[in-house]
Formats: C-alpha cells, structure tokens, sequence
C-alpha cells in the first residue's frame, strides 16, 4: 500500500467518526445541564433523583471518553501519516497498518455502543442459566456455558457476583444466576437470550457416543432502585425461606438465610442465597424481582421488534439461537445472523463479541 492509500482509508474513518459522533448528541451540553440541576439545591432532599442524575452524569461521562479516546486514535493515525508526507519519518507500512488497525478498533467498539440506545442497555444485568432437555448432559453443558459468560464478563472488566445455583444430578448445574455489573453489560448481553445448543461425544455415555444438550439464558436489565414505576403489592408476594444449598460455611448452611420470592400474578420466581444474611438476600431478591418484572414490562413494550426477550421457546431441538459442535467437527454457528467460528475452544473462553456485535448490527 501506498500512503496516498492510508490516506483515503484515515479520510473514510474519519467521515464514520463523524456519523457515529452525531449519534451520541452534545455530550458537553448534556453534562453542563445535569451540573446545573445538581447544584439547585432544592433538589437535594429528593435522595432518589439525585442518585438519578449522577447516575445519568456517569453514564454521559464514559460515552465522552469512547469519544475522545476515538478522537485520539485518529489524531494518532493522521500523525503518522503527515510525518511521513513532511519528510519528518521514512514511509514505514508496518507503522501506518498498526496505527490503522487500531483506529478501525476503536471506531467500532464506539460504534457498537452507539447501537446500545435501549432505555436500560447501559445498566448491570442479572443473568439466568437453565439446563434444558437430556439429564446430566444438559447440566453439565449448563456449567460450560456458566464459566464462558463468567469469562466474557471478566474480559469486559465487569464484577461478577453469583446470587444463586442449583447443582445437578452428580454433575454440572441445573440452574445458576449472576448479577453482571458493570456499564452496558444489558446491552451486550441481552443479545445472548434464548437456546445454546451442543454436540459432542459424551463424557457421560460409556459408548463414547455423540449427544445433543440444550440450555437457555435469561437475561435481565438490573434495576438496583427499587422505588420504580414498576408496582409491587405485598399481598401478590410469596415469600419462603431455605437453607443455602452450596458452599459458604457453617453459618450459610445450618440457617435458613435463602429467600425465594414468587410473584402469584405473573409466577416469575427468583431466589437469592448469595448474602450471609436473610435481609440481605431477601432485598437483593427484591431487585430481582423488579428487574425481571422490567423485562416483562420492555418485552409488552418492544415484542414485534423481539430485540429485548427474543421468542419464548422450548429448550429443545429447532429452538436455539446458536449450536456449539465439538463432533464430529468445530464449529460454533449463530443461527440469527449466519456468524460462525472453528474456534470452539476460544468461544467457549468467553470470545464472544463477534456474535454480540453482530446481533447489534442486525438490530436483534
């Protein structure tokens, strides 16, 4: 390549910065208006708003830094380019690809987040697995998919918090949930919604021979305010205590400091075992509640546009969103967009943002 080419190349980025930035407003503005409101001091004994609008504050903070730390990475590939065009450096293709490829990386990280204009895609998420259809199998294949979004979470810099499990049958999970915190997790996550599908030769099959396991996740937005419009009456609640059923000491397991609270009307159930303590787990279960009830809400709200739940499905065969085959092949297909990989054993590491940004391109 030639440096007229990096040129044109830096001129596209630069154009599709402009396009992207438009998406995200005057940030400055927005940012000096909340500063406005924050210091009006009769605003301070509502304890609820004010915890709201610097809420609001941060979030329009860190959409600030994609924007300048973008802006850098342009600046930084435009330098290259001018020093060499002013004679001040020897042309250096290796240096301009790099500088290239890291403005093109960014660019579409900042992207991706402009696609993540959902009323709740900024917030943390609680994150449901469930072994579906074959035994041991599925429950195994459920702890797979358990530590892979443990691992993606991880990478992204998300604090990862398991609020309730249920072992399996001798071996795997039946059932696992996680408070993922950390900005935008909703809006990366919500796209992993539905039916994972695996393949492979069975641990579990003395014949060595090929299985088919099923689990699903549930996904919903954190709602860590419980004073929402969101509208619970004590009386549509059933509330039971239990003992924690894993590991936590002799405290966690000999008192009945689990709380699982069902909500009759709906009968969305959650349970929480996670907190030494029965209030806390019982408050934190209430969050719980609020969340998943959120989603029902954006769900009634979003459903011919299936971008929040997907389609309620059955967790068996033609259901899923994506297959993981392990035999007599790797691959892993995401069957809503067409993305598919060979590397099997880095996507069940949690290398999974290909699939999640694709879902975002296409609007799922």
């Amino acid at each position: 390549m030639q440096l007229y080419d990096f040129k044109v190349i830096y001129n596209e980025l630069n154009d599709k910065f402009g396009i992207v930035k438009s998406k995200f407003g005057d940030v400055d503005k927005e940012l000096a208006e909340i500063d406005s409101r924050q210091n009006d001091s009769s605003l301070w004994s509502d304890i609820s708003l004010v915890a709201e609008l610097s809420k609001n504050r941060r979030a329009i903070e860190r959409k600030k830094e994609s924007l300048q730390n973008t802006e850098r990475c342009l600046e930084d590939f435009f330098a290259v380019i001018e020093l060499i065009e002013e004679g001040a450096m020897e042309f250096d293709e290796k240096e301009l690809l790099n500088a290239q490829k890291q403005a093109e990386k960014v660019l579409d990280a900042l992207w991706i987040e402009s696609l993540l204009s959902g009323e709740y895609d900024g917030n943390s998420a609680i994150i449901s697995l469930h072994a579906g259809a074959g035994g041991e199998e599925a429950q195994d294949w459920t702890e797979m998919l358990s530590r892979m979004y443990v691992r993606y979470s991880e990478t992204q810099g998300y604090q990862v918090t398991m609020l309730d499990k249920t072992a399996g049958d001798g071996a795997g999970l039946k059932a696992v949930t996680y408070l993922v915190d950390g900005k935008n997790a909703y809006g990366y996550l919500r796209t992993e919604k539905g039916v994972h599908r695996l393949v492979r030769l069975s641990p579990f099959d003395a014949n060595n021979r090929r299985h088919t396991s099923f689990a699903s996740l549930e996904v919903s937005p954190f709602v860590a305010d419980t004073k929402t419009d969101i509208e619970i009456n004590p009386s549509d609640l059933r509330i039971d205590t239990y003992r924690s059923s894993g590991a936590g000491g002799q405290h966690v397991n000999k008192t009945e400091s689990a709380i699982r609270i069902t909500h009759i009307p709906t009968g969305i159930v959650v349970q929480c075992q996670n907190e030494r303590s029965q209030i806390q787990n019982r408050e934190m279960a209430m969050k719980m509640l609020i969340s998943k009830l959120t989603e029902r809400e954006l769900a009634r709200k979003e459903e011919e546009k299936q971008k929040l739940l997907g389609e309620n499905k059955k967790i068996e065969w033609g259901s899923q969103i994506r297959s993981y085959v392990l035999h007599p092949y790797n691959m892993v297909k995401d069957h809503r967009t067409g993305v598919e990989t060979s590397d099997t054993e880095g996507v069940l590491a949690g290398d999974i943002q290909q699939f999640i940004n694709e879902c975002l391109r296409k609007g799922i």
